[in-house]
This record gives C-alpha cells, sequence and structure tokens, in this order.
C-alpha cells in the first residue's frame, strides 16, 4: 500500500502525536522486505557453515574433498582461503572468522560452503570431516575464576572506604548471587546477502545494527578498503543487542563468497543455529558485603563482578563497566566499591543485550536491598526509599557525575500513591497468613539509567537531508530500524522543522554510502544522536529558504524589508509573519529556491556535549542525562509446584516530553515485559558437553500473551526539564527492562512468608523459574 495515499496529510505539528509506526502496514500484511525477502538473483548461491561439534580442542585435519565434488557445490573455504586476515574484534581482536588450529565452543565456523540449492547445501555440509583432538572446556564462571581464564583486566569504580565502613555499620550481610544470561529472541534470525561490484567493491545488506562496523571487518578480513565495501539495512526484525557485533560473520561468509565466486551471496540462519552459535546476554557471578543501619541505611557495599564473557572479547569489557556504572542502581551508597573482572569459557562470545551490563548491575544491589530488609523485617520499599539518590544533596554518582534532573523521590511518591502500595502491602499479609496454596508478594524497585555511550568516540551522528521540489523530504542517517520506530520519530521531527505533514518525509534505507562512521544503533540512544543530526541537517536547509524567502515576501513599499528571522514554515505553507496572509506552499518555495540555485540538500552532524569519562580513574561524567523510573509488581506463586503468576504491574516512567507516546508507551511495555522474562522464565539451559540445550522456541520461555499482568498500569510522568535532547524528550529503549527486576523483588518478597524464612536464606537466583522457586519453597517449608 502507497502510505503518501492511505492516510490524508496532517497539517499540524507531528511531535507528541501518535503516528503509525512508519512500517507499521508492512509489518501486519507481511509486505514489509526483510533480507530473506529480497528477490533472488538468478546467479546467486546459498551459503551455509559446518561448525565445531566440541566446545574445545585442536583441529587435526579439515577434509572437504568430497563435498567440493558434491553436484551444486560452488566453493568451500576454511581459514586458509581468509589468510592473515582472519582475527577480528570490535575492542580487543581475538576472534577467529573460521577457526584455524583451535575450536573454542559448539558451533563455531570451521568450513563455508556456498552452493546452487539448499539440498546441494545441505548434501554438502554432510561430507565435510573434522578430526579433532578435544580437551576440556570451561563452561561457568566458577571454573574460569579457579583457573584465572579472564578477559582484560579487572575494572574497579571505587568511593570512599568500604573495607572500613562495612565493618563499623551495626549489621553486616555477605553472599553470592546468581544471574543467568537471555536470548535475545528476535523474530528475523542472524541474515546477510551480498553482491560483487565493479573494482573489487561489494555490497553487502544485512541486519545488522552497525553498518559502519560490517562495512569496517568485511574490509578488513577480505583484504579490502573501506571505500570498496557498502553495507545497507532496510530495517530488521528485532535486534535488541544482539546484531550490534553478531552481524558480522555471517556478513563476512557472504562477502567471501561474493568476492571470490563474483556471484550473489546470501545466509540466513534457523533459529536453531542462531541460538546455537550466537552469543547472549551474560551471565554474572555476583559477591557481595554490605554494613547497614537500623533504619536500612546502606553504610558500605563492596560487589566483586564476575561475568560469562564467552570464549571471545566481543563486547564484554564494555558491558562490564555499564554494570560498574549502574551498580548504584537509584542510591547514594556513601563508601562503594565495585569491581569487575570478564572471563573466559568454552561457549559463544556473550554480547551485547537490551540494558548492556546495566541490568545485571541493578539486580545485584536490588538483591542486597531485599536481604536487607528481610534481616531487619521491615518493607524492602521503605529500605529503597530511604536510600535514594537526593535532589539538593547526595546527588553525586560513585564514579563523580552529579546527578541532575533527579526525579525518583517524586517517582517514587506518586507511586505508592497511585498503585495503592500500603494497603495492598497489608492484604497480602492477611492473605499469606490465611491461603495454604498460594502465596503472594510485592514490591517496588526504581531505575535510573544513564543515557550515552561510556567511549566518548561513539557519541556522534551524521545525517543526510534531501528536500525535492514537490514539497517532499528524503531522510538518511547512520541510525538503523529494528522496530523500535526511530525511523518514525525521525520523521516527525523533519516535518516539524519545515512545518509538513509527517506523510512528506520518507526515511531511506541505512546504508555507508551516504552516512558514514557512524556509531551503532544502541544505547537507547539512536534518537538522541540521529534525530539531533537530521535536525542540524534541515537547520542548515532553512537557513538558505529563510534568506531567499525574506527576499521573496520583502515589500520595499510597504517598508519591509527582508527579514530571515520573521519567515515561519507552518502547516504546508512558508510566509512572513509580518504579512501572513501572503504565504506560499512548501512545494512552490522549494521549487522557486531550486530555480534561483539554492542547495535545497544538507549534512547535518551532532555530537553529544558534556560526556567525558576517565577509564583509568573510573571518574568523570559518561551520561549525558538519565531516565528513569518504577515499577510495582505483585507476584502469586503456587506453593506446590512454582508455579508463577503476575496479576497486576503499575509502572511510572519519565521519559521528558514524548515525541511519539504511542511508540514509546510501546518500548516502555515491551521493554519491561522483556525484562519480566529475564527475571522469571527465559533459563538457558546447557549441557556438560557445552551444547545449548534450550534452543528453540519449545524448551526456551520467552514470554507469551497469557504472561503479561491482567492488570497492567502503565503511565508517563510528566516532565518537560530534559532541555539536553531532541524536544525535550528522554530515551526509551533500555531503562524499562531494568524495571523487570520489580517482579523477581516480589517473588523474593512472598518467599518471606513461608515459615523457614526467619532462619534460612534460599538465595534466589535469577531468573526466578519455577524450578528455582520451587527448590526455594522446598527449603523453607516446615
Amino acid at each position: 500500500m502507497n502510505e503518501m495515499h492511505s492516510a490524508k496529510p496532517t497539517t499540524g505539528p507531528s511531535v507528541g502525536r501518535t503516528i503509525p509506526h512508519d512500517s507499521a502496514i508492512g509489518h501486519v500484511t507481511g509486505t514489509a522486505p526483510f533480507i530473506d525477502d529480497l528477490p533472488r538473483r538468478e546467479d546467486e548461491l546459498f551459503v551455509g557453515f559446518v561448525g565445531s561439534p566440541i566446545a574445545n580442542g585442536r583441529i587435526l585435519s579439515v577434509k572437504t574433498e568430497a563435498a567440493e565434488k558434491q553436484n551444486g557445490v560452488v566453493a568451500v573455504f576454511t581459514h586458509a582461503d581468509v589468510g592473515q586476515h582472519n582475527i577480528f574484534g570490535p575492542i580487543i581482536c581475538d576472534e577467529p572468522f573460521l577457526s584455524n588450529d583451535r575450536v573454542l565452543y559448539v558451533g563455531q565456523p570451521v568450513v563455508v560452503v556456498a552452493a546452487e540449492t539448499r539440498e546441494a547445501l545441505s548434501a554438502a555440509k554432510s561430507l565435510i570431516q573434522i578430526e579433532f583432538a578435544a580437551e576440556e572446556p570451561v563452561l561457568d564462571i566458577e571454573a574460569a575464576v579457579a583457573g584465572k581464564h579472564f578477559i582484560g583486566p579487572q575494572r574497579q569504580i571505587k568511593r570512599g572506604d568500604p573495607d572500613t565502613a562495612i565493618p563499623t555499620a551495626a549489621h553486616q550481610l555477605e553472599g553470592e548471587f546468581h544471574i543467568k544470561g537471555q536470548e535475545q529472541f528476535y523474530l528475523e534470525s542472524q541474515a546477510a546477502l551480498a553482491f560483487p561490484g565493479e573494482q573489487g567493491q561489494l555490497v553487502v545488506h544485512s541486519s545488522t545494527q552497525n553498518t559502519t562496523e560490517i562495512q569496517a571487518v568485511v574490509a578488513e578480513v577480505l583484504g579490502l578498503s573501506m571505500h570498496q565495501v557498502v553495507c545497507t539495512c532496510k530495517r530488521m526484525g528485532g535486534a535488541f543487542g544482539g546484531k550490534e557485533t553478531q552481524a558480522a560473520i555471517p556478513a563476512i561468509m557472504v562477502a567471501l563468497v561474493a568476492s571470490r565466486t563474483g556471484r550473489a551471496a546470501r545466509i540466513v540462519y534457523d533459529k536453531d543455529t542462531d541460538m546455537c552459535v550466537t552469543g547472549k546476554r551474560h551471565p554474572y557471578l555476583c559477591r557481595w558485603r554490605v554494613g547497614f543501619e537500623p533504619d536500612g541505611t546502606l553504610v558500605g557495599l563492596k560487589i566483586d563482578f564476575y561475568s560469562d564473557g564467552g570464549a571471545t572479547a566481543d563486547l564484554s569489557t564494555s558491558v562490564m563497566e555499564r554494570t560498574l556504572l549502574h551498580a548504584d542502581s537509584a542510591y547514594f551508597i556513601e563508601h562503594l566499591e565495585v569491581n569487575g573482572q570478564v572471563c573466559r569459557t568454552n561457549l559463544p562470545p556473550n554480547t551485547a543485550f537490551r540494558g548492556f551490563g546495566g541490568p545485571q548491575g541493578v539486580a545485584a544491589t536490588e538483591n542486597v536491598v531485599q536481604r536487607v530488609a528481610e534481616f531487619l523485617k521491615i518493607d524492602s520499599f521503605d529500605v529503597r526509599k530511604r536510600n535514594l539518590y537526593g535532589t539538593t544533596d547526595r546527588n553525586v554518582t560513585h564514579y563523580g557525575q552529579l546527578f541532575t534532573g533527579n526525579h525518583l523521590p517524586e517517582l517514587i511518591r506518586t507511586l505508592e500513591e497511585s498503585s495503592d502500595y500500603r494497603n495492598r502491602v497489608a492484604r497480602i499479609a492477611e492473605s499469606n497468613a490465611a491461603d495454604r496454596v498460594s502465596l503472594r508478594g510485592l514490591a517496588m524497585t526504581p531505575v535510573k539509567f544513564g543515557i550515552s555511550f561510556t567511549s566518548k568516540f561513539l557519541n556522534q551522528a551524521n545525517a543526510l537531508v534531501n528536500v525535492y521540489t514537490d514539497g517532499t523530504i528524503q531522510v538518511s542517517t547512520g541510525g538503523t530500524e529494528m522496530g523500535q520506530g526511530l525511523n518514525t520519530k525521525i520523521r516527525q521531527l523533519v516535518a516539524d522543522e519545515f512545518g509538513i505533514a509527517w506523510q512528506n518525509v520518507i526515511v531511506m534505507p541505512t546504508s555507508t554510502e551516504k552516512n558514514n562512521n557512524t556509531s551503532p544503533t544502541a544505547a537507547s540512544a539512536g534518537t538522541d544522536l540521529n534525530g539531533a543530526a537530521a535536525i542540524n541537517a534541515c537547520l542548515k536547509i532553512r537557513d538558505r529558504m529563510n534568506r531567499f524567502a525574506a527576499e521573496f515576501f520583502a515589500n520595499p513599499d510597504a517598508g519591509l524589508i527582508p527579514s530571515p528571522t520573521h519567515i515561519v514554515f507552518r502547516g504546508g505553507v512558508v510566509s512572513d509573519s509580518r504579512q501572513p496572509e501572503s504565504g506560499i506552499a512548501f512545494a512552490e518555495l522549494a521549487d522557486r529556491a531550486r530555480r534561483e540555485r539554492i542547495d535545497l540538500g544538507a549534512r547535518g552532524f551532532y555530537k553529544t556535549p558534556g560526556v567525558d569519562f576517565n577509564r583509568e580513574t573510573g571518574k568523570g561524567n559518561p551520561f549525558l542525562y538519565f531516565t528513569q523510573g518504577a515499577a510495582v509488581a505483585e507476584v502469586k506463586i503456587d506453593r506446590f509446584t512454582g508455579d508463577l503468576r503476575v496479576p497486576r504491574v503499575d509502572l511510572l516512567m519519565d521519559i521528558g516530553k514524548s515525541i511519539n507516546p504511542g511508540i514509546d508507551m510501546g518500548q516502555i511495555t515491551g521493554g519491561f515485559i522483556q525484562g519480566m522474562g529475564w527475571v522469571t522464565t527465559e533459563a538457558l539451559i546447557y549441557n556438560e558437553k557445552g551444547e545449548l540445550l534450550s534452543h528453540s522456541p519449545t524448551t526456551y520461555k520467552i514470554p507469551a500473551i497469557t504472561d503479561l499482568p491482567p492488570d497492567f498500569r502503565c503511565e508517563f510522568f510528566p516532565n518537560e526539564d530534559n532541555l539536553h535532547c531532541v524536544r525535550r524528550s528522554k530515551a526509551v529503549g533500555e531503562p524499562p527492562l531494568l524495571l523487570g527486576s520489580a517482579v523477581w523483588a516480589a517473588v523474593k518478597n512472598a518467599l518471606q512468608a513461608m515459615p523457614k524464612s526467619n532462619s534460612i536464606d534460599p538465595n534466589l537466583s535469577l531468573p526466578a523459574t519455577g524450578e528455582e522457586i520451587l527448590r526455594c519453597l522446598t527449603l523453607l517449608e516446615d
């Protein structure tokens, strides 16, 4: 359906209104093309790979002769066909494209095959023989710590002296907390398509959050220059961080085939393969000590974080950095020390996932808060409220950033009242005392999520805006659309800059030939960065059009000299505010401007101001601002089976002035539910060989529609004080996920009603699956 003719163009401002997602019709009707939907070329090859069947060992031999002779097979490649460029990595260069002398995890690519048909590809893969000498794999964090299998150095951020403060507090507690991983479970699996071009050029269509990264790594591995590679991404069928770096290997595969055969090549992972060989959210082991007062004040806290980075570095060191930066959660702790060490195991390299280490840091501290409340036999909400960051004092983070724009106290107070928190606590206590079949629990958790990339150079974006003589506009940015509505918001922002209907603006596919040296669409900063860059481009064009229009409207006889500052773009009309009745259609002005050789195109650029963090000292301003919120979750547990239900959730989010309330509400509710899945049902199960057993929807339990809270109340917190961002908006993609911790905390709260809860800490792990809850119930039963 042609969207330009599917809805009547609007005349008022677009920003602040719920307009449809730019791919909504295509998603619903199945006409929005993804990589697998792009038309096949006659010369196109099917590409696949053979991966390692073991988690750790040496490669003794690789025999591909039989596969090469298979009818329909065009090419077979090993690391020998790549040579010295076989190793790559986004931070630490340590990941082989194709295994050479060693294999590091089950499914690690060893051989790439290209064939005329799927059948020939499948047959060829079965004919490849790889001989290994297996070695004992490292499959968990504890084994990695014991063997000192680490990636990168240990990192520390510290304020005060916890080692002195903790023993002098009235009470002390310590323990271990286990946080498991999470599968991104995007609907479109990893996919890439490559076309060869002239002069050794390649065009790669990739389902990626980072077109520049794909361009760079394809060029690097194939020994090309970056100007010979173009990466394009129209849209992704979800990503959640899983396509920030992990889209690289499938893209390199098809690029290798296309460059060596001179033919188009495509690969699309099936779901089982995708889940088995790609990285996920990092599991963590957290060892903690806390000192606190009888009223719940946290005097000192020390947490040692150990993450499972998998076989190679990927983004693990940066993920750990954000964990350390978010380990304060929403609380001012005068004496706080957090240490982080990435562990190397024989599992697929773990990677970015919505929240990027922040959820693990927050979850660890929320676990401590729950334990403190349990020890003191007081409501954990009161412990949280007592330790919240202040607005005039107690408002500097452990890394030295002043927490400005703090709305947490007001958010918490508002949600306490609107959720009827205190009365529900009393009713739940009565229910637990009388009900021998079910347990209920209630908890509130806050979120303070820093917005910006913690690597300074990534906080930049560029955009290309082209105005055409019929009054329509094309916009290109380095941001990628994965369903989150980035393109729709940019469409609204640009439309309002020129005072035209949003239907007259289209955001083009992301491509490195139009937007160079871009940052990944991640860190919740897609609209902040790319939207600001697009506006910057619009302002350049507006300046030219203002000056041209000022001459057009000038009337010396009436004493009206040319005045660009009086030119107004509104409702598809351009006018001089001194004589508004003499307006001209925006399209006509564009046409006239072109005839007078006025440039109607511009490249915009934006760099985030004031962001600077010193990794060596652990001090600075890594974030431009903080998105904030809070959630109250109520849970109901079957005492006999551990089955968990979430009957009600109240959620309040401060996202500034929303650019598109409908899209933002979808991001908030969807992010929360994904976070709820992480803390409750999503369990990654590996066997003793390092093989993932829960690798399909039948064995890996993401939240279904029946898992949504029947009573789900989500509201925006009114706030217009975020002057740092486009249209006073705030980032919304990642912060709501962290509020899933409220559901886990409510489970912890419910377990306190069990008979032995005063004498035993069952040490509830995350996720609180039915099995994990049942384990705790068994320990706490009479």
